[in-house]
């Protein structure tokens, strides 16, 4: 008999602590079926999701926000200005502040950009970024210290990083990542572990990583997930979405 996947709904806590889901997921510009795209999101009743190759492009608001409406969520920050990573968010999440970040341009290479944001969530003040990081192994590597820079500098205690590595668990900028901050899914395995391809992933190359102080209560493919079906997730994306559920303290 099949198990039914279990993850902790979100929640505040009476000491003002929030347990939230997070998902991480590479949408291929949209360029799928967006309707199987909007319905493994919305089963994944997420508060934040961590967009990578959000569309870029003509009309590119429009389209990311026809995403998020069908998923019940709203734009928090990213997509063109980012250069493709993006933030969405539920009601649920107070917008501090949000930033754009276009990295360094190597010449004749896709643009690479963060999408950053400061919320609170019940009594928890967090950093949010979103990366999609080079397929170039040094320029990589830079980026994932960019991207540690960047969390050092939002001033904020507790702070989630996640997307689309280009990298697998070993590899440099992975392990580069995984040194400084936890790797979500080494600390609470919980569904599935390979990301890409979708029709048959064979490797993780997406992942969530967090700031110390905040714990992992699972982490992993939502496949079995109640209301996420494989054909969704093949349907959805070249990607299948990394979901974690996280404890964030309260100051």
């Amino acid at each position: 008999m099949a198990t039914t996947l279990v993850l902790p709904n979100s929640v505040t806590e009476p000491d003002g602590s929030a347990v939230i889901r997070v998902l991480t997921y590479n949408i291929r510009s949209m360029r799928d079926d967006t309707d199987a795209l909007a319905r493994v999101i919305s089963a994944c009743a997420p508060d934040l999701v961590l967009i990578q190759e959000a569309p870029i492009f003509f009309r590119w608001r429009k389209k990311l926000a026809r995403l998020a409406a069908a998923a019940d969520l709203v734009i928090l920050t990213g997509g063109g200005t980012a250069a493709g990573p993006a933030i969405l968010c539920d009601l649920r999440v107070t917008v501090e502040r949000t930033e754009d970040v276009l990295l360094p341009l190597t010449r004749g290479r896709h643009r690479r950009g963060f999408a950053t944001a400061v919320v609170r969530i019940g009594g928890a003040r967090l950093g949010v970024l979103s990366c999609h990081l080079s397929l170039d192994r040094q320029e990589r590597h830079e980026q994932g210290g960019m991207l540690l820079d960047r969390l050092a500098g939002m001033g904020v205690e507790h702070a989630i990083a996640g997307g689309d590595v280009n990298e697998r668990p070993g590899g440099a900028t992975f392990t580069r990542l995984a040194t400084v901050l936890r790797d979500c899914r080494t600390t609470a395995p919980w569904g599935d572990d390979r990301t890409f391809p979708a029709a048959a992933p064979d490797r993780r190359i997406d992942g969530i990583f967090v700031t110390k102080g905040v714990e992992v209560l699972g982490c992993g493919v939502p496949r079995g997930l109640p209301g996420v079906t494989d054909d969704d997730l093949r349907a959805a994306t070249d990607h299948l979405p990394v979901l974690a559920a996280l404890r964030i303290p309260a100051p």
